[in-house]
């Protein structure tokens, strides 16, 4: 909150000019028909995999720190170009998600597991959600309304306020509480009191402080927020993800809780725990490469 009120007035006109932009083409996109949409999309994903070489780099990096020799050097070529051409796919779709008609976007989605949910949710303590960059995560979250079980979810606000106001003006259109990350613990903590499920995205670089598990057979620097809370809380952790199905519609998979490891020892729980967690994001990774997050550098954080 200090950052943004410290912007200068031209930084300040600045972004506000940015998210006017961005807000009017996200209207426009929001009214094509779904097919059109869905092509605009892939142009635009397409166009970026193009002329966005910095992050193509990354993307054909990280594949092949992943994949090694099992993906020849023409099929992370690939991979990486469709991964692009899903991002834009997706923009597309949380436009018509926050701005075009309301439920529209959840018509062809369904939703499996809400059994293992309201299970852990009978006693009235709350549950956590694991989740990750994956398909369309923003979807992911607007289709509690399918289930009617309360959300909250972990968000790190945008550095542009006024860009950040019409995206949690957009994920509250669902009903899903916001709980930003500078203040996650009290928040959490309030979400599980009402008996709530907090979804948690654990797929970043998580920097010097995280404890490094792998992914892909390379340690990652994963943050240990999720393993702590719920050693701490006793609460279950289920995994929930979304891909995007070949007829265009998308599919939630809600998974049971992963047993969690207590042995008395914090640094070796939350370090055995995240790697349980790390291990289901991989899972659902490997079923559909093209709907990860290939452009972010998660391992940018390297063991000493």
């Amino acid at each position: 909150m200090g950052r943004h009120r410290s912007a200068s007035p031209l930084r300040r006109v600045a972004q506000r000019a940015v998210a006017a932009v961005v807000k009017l083409a996200a209207r426009s996109a929001a009214r094509l028909p779904p097919s059109v949409g869905a092509r605009a999309g892939a142009a635009l994903g397409e166009a970026a995999y193009r002329l966005l070489p910095g992050r193509r780099r990354v993307a054909l990096a990280n594949l092949a720190l992943a994949f090694g020799p099992d993906l020849p050097a023409r099929d992370r070529a690939a991979v990486a170009r469709a991964s692009f051409r899903h991002l834009g796919t997706t923009a597309v779709e949380c436009c018509r998600l926050f701005l075009g008609r309301p439920g529209e976007m959840l018509a062809p989605v369904r939703v499996e597991g809400v059994e293992h949910v309201k299970a852990a949710l009978a006693d009235g303590r709350g549950a956590f959600y694991l989740g990750a960059h994956f398909g369309n995560w923003e979807l992911l979250g607007a289709s509690r309304m399918l289930t009617g079980l309360p959300l909250s979810v972990v968000v790190r606000p945008l550095d542009n306020p006024y860009l950040e106001g019409v995206l949690a003006r957009g994920r509250e259109r669902y009903q899903v509480r916001l709980i930003p990350k500078r203040v996650a613990v009290r928040g959490i903590r309030a979400a599980l009191a009402r008996g709530e499920c907090v979804g948690i995205i654990l797929d970043q670089n998580a920097g010097p402080h995280g404890v490094f598990v792998p992914f892909f057979g390379q340690l990652a620097s994963t943050s240990r927020s999720l393993a702590l809370l719920a050693l701490k809380t006793g609460r279950p952790v289920l995994p929930a993800f979304i891909r995007r199905l070949p007829d265009g519609d998308h599919e939630v998979t809600i998974e049971p809780p992963i047993p969690l490891v207590r042995t008395g020892h914090r640094e070796h729980d939350v370090r055995v725990n995240t790697a349980r967690f790390t291990e289901a994001i991989e899972r659902w990774v490997r079923t559909c490469p093209e709907q990860w997050f290939w452009v972010h550098r998660r391992w940018k954080t390297r063991p000493s």
